[in-house]
């Protein structure tokens, strides 16, 4: 037969409370000789946790449910599960994903995961963007990951786009490298604020912005890596005009993958006759490319790890965008 909280209590001679406040967290207070002393004894009886019946008392599953937003596509859903689930593990909690695409609406998918009766519940995105949740969903979604809530109803973690432009165009700049150009990834939000960040790089060292253009990189109003790409087309325009580069920023690493290839077929080295720089740190990508990319990495584990921290607190936290800093991986290419 199973060990109950009871047989626990009987043999360390304390209340079943004070049982339950050493093993479940509860509000019990007691000497840590005593927390440890009931620790052993439940190991030593085999006590497992009764998951359901703590639900009831508590009215929630020691889960965290994720709303996956096209999540499970991306090369990077690995490091924000990976965040999200390290920092749920130290806390005895697990992590459930439910996806949302294609035909599935969003208020159903919330409503499949509270059936869990999850302790909290994060939404993730696969890409920088706003999301219109349903009314009242914001009652329920505690953490927006990698996309912010349209109405600022949900606090939202998300990556420092415009901050990381601003910052690799500058070490770009500092490297010596006078005529830039960005090849990005158009009708994207990360686009958009990578953009401003570019353009606030140039402004500040004092070069001449109208000389440096920012170029989509598919012939397609918002940007996927299956739209017929416009980049190779773009290297040799620049390179054949009147005020070649000699540095090509890249709207992520398959862009720049497509830059690399673009450059050896037109005989220019990289770095001596062109620096290359991008954005995400692809690792399969980056550091395969020759010579290694230049990149600025996500922080997608980050992200994850925050919600968690997040999600778990319990002092209430304002509904804002919190801004993460990406981190310049230096390779060879500048």
């Amino acid at each position: 037969m199973a060990a109950s909280l009871n047989d626990i209590a009987r043999i360390a001679g304390v209340s079943v409370k004070t049982v339950s406040g050493a093993l479940h967290g509860g509000s019990a207070r007691m000497a840590e000789a005593t927390r440890e002393r009931i620790l052993a004894i439940a190991s030593e009886l085999g006590y497992v946790t009764n998951l359901a019946a703590r639900s009831m008392r508590q009215g929630w599953m020691p889960l965290i449910g994720l709303v996956a937003d096209d999540l499970i596509t991306s090369p990077f859903a690995t490091e924000i599960i990976r965040g999200l689930d390290s920092a749920a593990r130290s806390a005895d909690m697990a992590v459930f994903a439910m996806t949302l695409g294609g035909r599935r609406d969003v208020g159903a998918v919330l409503e499949e995961v509270r059936r869990f009766r999850p302790r909290a519940i994060a939404y993730a995105a696969m890409y920088h963007k706003t999301v219109a949740l349903p009314e009242g969903a914001g009652d329920v979604v505690g953490v927006m990951i990698n996309c912010q809530e349209a109405r600022g109803r949900v606090l939202s973690l998300v990556p420092d786009e415009e901050g990381a432009a601003h910052e690799i165009t500058r070490y770009l700049i500092e490297a010596g490298r006078r005529s830039l150009a960005f090849i990005n990834l158009p009708g994207l939000l990360a686009g958009e604020l990578r953009e401003k960040g570019f353009r606030r790089a140039l402004t500040e060292a004092g070069l001449n912005e109208g000389t440096m253009p920012v170029l989509p990189a598919v012939r397609r109003a918002i940007y996927s890596d299956r739209a017929p790409s416009l980049v190779a087309h773009h290297v040799a325009a620049l390179l054949d005009g009147p005020n070649p580069p000699d540095a090509l920023l890249c709207g992520n690493d398959r862009v720049a993958m497509e830059v690399y290839a673009a450059l050896h077929r037109l005989g220019r080295r990289i770095p001596d006759d062109v620096a290359v720089a991008s954005f995400d740190n692809q690792v399969d990508i980056a550091s395969r490319l020759d010579p290694p990319l230049t990149t600025m990495a996500l922080p997608h584990r980050l992200m994850g790890r925050m919600a968690a921290d997040i999600l778990l607190s319990t002092d209430p936290v304002p509904p804002e965008v919190r801004r993460l800093p990406f981190q310049m991986v230096e390779r060879r290419s500048v």
